[in-house]
């Protein structure tokens, strides 16, 4: 089985888990957030819908070149913004991670900042990191947020203490 095909059925299953977490995206609790040094909760939901942009460009580019000033800040207002720019941006990153042929998965894909190269790795390296663990690792700081907030934690691996079998 190719890589890509591999990875596109790990990319639906955490896509599908990402998405019900956003369906509870709570109205009324944008700024909240745990502490000072965090995201607010409509950064952090924001930040995940557009996660998926990341595969994409490890996807479809040899290297991303940011600056400051580059990265443009999603802040969704409701679910059903949250909802559809990680729909689109889901859309995009599926189709270019189905496009990647073995070989190039072994090729390098470079992430720098301000001239400073801080990722330089295989592909298929690049895309386990800067994406798949990144919107794992940020989709659980959001589960925190949730419960922190009183609003019902979606089982994610199984079942969660808020959706008993």
């Amino acid at each position: 089985m190719p890589i890509a095909d591999m990875l596109i059925i790990e990319f639906d299953r955490e896509a599908a888990s990402t998405r019900r977490m956003l369906e509870r995206y709570p109205t009324g609790k944008d700024s909240w957030k745990p502490h000072d040094k965090s995201m607010t909760m409509t950064q952090l939901a924001g930040h995940i819908s557009t996660l998926p942009n990341f595969a994409t460009q490890v996807a479809s580019t040899d290297r991303m070149d940011m600056n400051p000033g580059d990265y443009k800040p999603f802040n969704p207002t409701s679910p059903a913004e949250a909802l559809k720019r990680f729909d689109e941006e889901t859309a995009k990153a599926r189709t270019a991670i189905a496009k990647v042929g073995d070989a190039d998965m072994n090729k390098h894909w470079i992430f720098a900042y301000q001239g400073k190269v801080y990722v330089d790795e295989p592909r298929l390296d690049a895309l386990r990191s800067f994406y798949f663990n990144h919107v794992v690792h940020h989709r659980g700081q959001l589960t925190v947020y949730y419960r922190l907030n009183g609003i019902p934690v979606p089982g994610l691996y199984g079942p969660s203490a808020d959706e008993q079998m």
